[in-house]
């Protein structure tokens, strides 16, 4: 990895170990009050050697019902799209949080799944009952 990006994530690294959220470990957990709780799902971040100048690549593993996570696990997410919203600034605990957000709060202009979010725009009803059913197959002891 390129000097900088390696110099960039030690700091990152440093202080996630000094002050981070909640419930974190290896994988983002669900919010409380949400569908989503009481889940924790695993999430890959892919960096470059070119980053901070770009954003990293983030993934679940498995991939999530989720109106804005691709079949293949990738998160679409203005906030790691360099053509949209990323920073070099933006950390990666504003990521994770970032991420954790979208789980409650798609983004219905610009999906990435077309089964959940035609399930989504449809019928949050069941919608909301697959999300439990997800968050259940991934509770946070399991991890």
């Amino acid at each position: 990895m390129a000097g900088i990006s390696a110099a960039r994530l030690t700091e990152e690294r440093k202080a996630w170990r000094k002050d981070h959220p909640f419930g974190f470990i290896a994988g983002i957990p669900g919010k409380t009050g949400t569908a989503w709780e009481g889940g924790l799902f695993k999430l890959r971040m892919l960096f470059k050697d070119d980053y901070p100048s770009t954003p990293p690549k983030c993934k679940f593993e498995p991939p999530l019902f989720h109106p804005n996570v691709y079949p293949s696990g990738t998160v679409c997410l203005s906030l790691l799209d360099e053509e949209k919203d990323w920073r070099p600034a933006i950390t990666i605990k504003q990521i994770l949080l970032g991420i954790q957000e979208l789980l409650n709060e798609p983004n219905c202009k610009d999906p990435a799944q077309a089964e959940a979010y035609a399930i989504y725009m449809q019928d949050k009803v069941d919608y909301e009952k697959r999300v439990r059913e997800q968050a259940a197959k991934f509770r946070t002891q399991d991890i």
